[in-house]
């Protein structure tokens, strides 16, 4: 019997795909903006709060660096092993496990009687936010017709840069106002709204193919196996060298132990990806030169990136003598000229190339934190702050966009959403590590955040080297990253405005860091046209 032709606009499984103007398009990009909103809110409106934290939970500095750590730490490593579990027991459903996972460690965030207790919830919400924050762009990936994705892309992209850019200024606002706990409780009304919309009106989607309903999918689907193995040994090395570098000044030998440790699971995790068939990160990928050398530029910038804000929001407050409000709103610009100009520093990249955006931005990024030494106690926001903000905001402005465009063209099509991924991760590590060190390198002791002279003292040791670890990221990019070829992949999320990694972007072929778990690739190298334009399964690349 002859098998009826399938609509090119049909998903995988030949249901119509979802147009962005339906009711059900409309539902999913607030479903996902929602979702994604709140793990974006996290990663920016802490720093504000830590001062008021350490006071209130009679905390040191180093607890004050787990709380931001103990977050990067389970978010950097478990996020390939998100998309991967998305893509195999479906996306819609994993990622409303994330949503409400990570609501309830924000209850017990906002909740926590002490600082230990608020650390390990800070752990759990980053295991929350690496289910959510893949699943919430491969949702929109494997629902929407191939001529909707790119404008809903950079719709959910667009509206989650808000997210981020307010964080800060709302961090302030809840820590001067209702109290720093709150800043966690804002989650749970969020995800109080987001979970219910998500089960009710998104459509289940797997294994990059598309469904109504798990009751309706008529059997199961094939899926490749995961890679729990390397996800545990890579997050156990993280967290055994973050602990290593936070606690060296006690000098105990458990600290050695960690560190010791840390290298051998480091160890061990390229081991396990080099000999499994499915690995979570398959390590032929760095076999191209291109990718493996934007990703050591993602780490020197991203290093000084955490670096910068984790004692900015702290300086401004300590030093200067800022409320939370006054700082969160004080960080504002530079991600509003994110949001402004990101994609029109994307077209430029694309007619200049992008070796010179991945020069000049860290370099200009180098010159706004030495700018920031001007900032002392009783500083003038509008002659000693602004400048120095303005200055690292175009320099991020000049050089996100040109990173993120370089590690698609470095990679084949069918690995877009895994290199992005990797390049995301690196970034997540390079700041957990910079948050780690940067205390040790410049003298601070626990006490550092309590005292105005103590802690400026260690301001001013720590901004010139950050803008040294930019300065070794310009060079690396000036010799190593060369003009990909005509017809390269590029972005789909054209509107970024988050400090803390580069934007992930679809996988062209299955979904959102879909081919973590598999060496193979499809399609080849360059396999895309036009600005703009996505591919999967169901809307090949032309």
């Amino acid at each position: 019997m002859a098998v009826p032709a399938r609509d090119a606009s049909d998903l995988s499984d030949g249901r119509p795909a979802v147009r962005i103007a339906s009711r059900t398009g409309k539902w999913i990009l607030l479903t996902t903006v929602l979702g994604s909103s709140m793990a974006l809110l996290d990663s920016t409106v802490v720093n504000v709060a830590l001062p008021t934290i350490g006071r209130d939970l009679d905390a040191g500095l180093s607890a004050l660096q787990w709380t931001v750590n103990g977050y990067m730490l389970s978010l950097a490593g478990l996020i390939l092993l998100g998309g991967s579990l998305g893509d195999r027991f479906g996306r819609r459903k994993v990622f409303v496990i994330g949503v409400v996972w990570f609501a309830a460690a924000s209850l017990l965030c906002g909740l926590a009687p002490n600082v230990g207790v608020l650390i390990a919830a800070r752990v759990l919400q980053g295991v929350g936010g690496a289910l959510l924050t893949p699943g919430s762009l491969a949702i929109i990936q494997a629902s929407f017709h191939p001529d909707d994705r790119a404008r809903a892309i950079g719709l959910w992209s667009g509206f989650g840069g808000v997210g981020a850019a307010v964080g800060p200024f709302l961090g302030g606002w809840l820590v001067d106002g209702p109290g720093w706990r709150w800043v966690f409780l804002l989650n749970i009304p969020v995800a109080l709204l987001c979970a219910p919309i998500a089960l009710r009106h998104v459509p289940e989607s797997a294994g990059g193919t598309s469904r109504p309903s798990e009751a309706e999918s008529g059997g199961g689907t094939s899926h490749r196996g995961f890679d729990v193995l390397g996800a545990v040994l890579g997050a156990l090395a993280l967290a055994l060298v973050t602990y290593a570098l936070i606690e060296a000044t006690s000098g105990s030998v458990l600290v050695w132990v960690a560190a010791v440790g840390g290298v051998l699971a480091g160890v061990a995790f390229v081991y396990v990806e080099r000999r499994r068939p499915d690995p979570m990160m398959p390590l032929d990928i760095f076999g191209s030169r291109q990718f493996t050398a934007v990703n050591l530029v993602t780490l020197c910038v991203y290093a000084a990136f955490g670096g910068f804000f984790f004692l900015t929001a702290l300086q401004l407050q300590v030093v200067a003598g800022y409320s939370a409000l006054q700082a969160g709103t004080a960080l504002l610009p530079t991600t509003v000229l994110m949001l402004l100009f990101s994609a029109r520093s994307g077209e430029v990249s694309q007619r200049i190339g992008p070796r010179i955006p991945l020069t000049v931005g860290p370099l200009l990024c180098a010159a706004g934190m030495l700018l920031m030494l001007r900032v002392g106690e009783d500083a003038s926001y509008v002659a000693d702050v602004l400048p120095a903000l303005l200055v690292m905001g175009l320099g991020m402005v000049t050089l996100v966009a040109p990173l993120t465009a370089t590690v698609l063209a470095s990679v084949d099509t069918g690995r877009a959403g895994l290199a992005s991924g990797i390049n995301n991760a690196a970034a997540r590590v390079a700041g957990l590590l910079a948050v780690a060190a940067l205390p040790l390198l410049t003298g601070m002791g626990e006490e550092a955040y309590r005292s105005a002279d103590a802690f400026d003292a260690a301001f001013r040791r720590a901004m010139p080297l950050c803008a040294g670890v930019l300065v070794v990221g310009a060079v690396l990019a000036f010799t190593t990253v060369r003009r990909p070829p005509p017809g390269c992949l590029r972005p789909e999320c054209h509107t970024h405005g988050s400090l803390t990694a580069p934007p992930l972007e679809p996988d062209r072929s299955r979904g959102v860091l879909g081919a973590a778990g598999s060496k193979s690739s499809s399609g080849s190298k360059g396999s895309t046209g036009s600005k703009g334009a996505s591919a999967s399964s169901a809307d090949p690349a032309p």
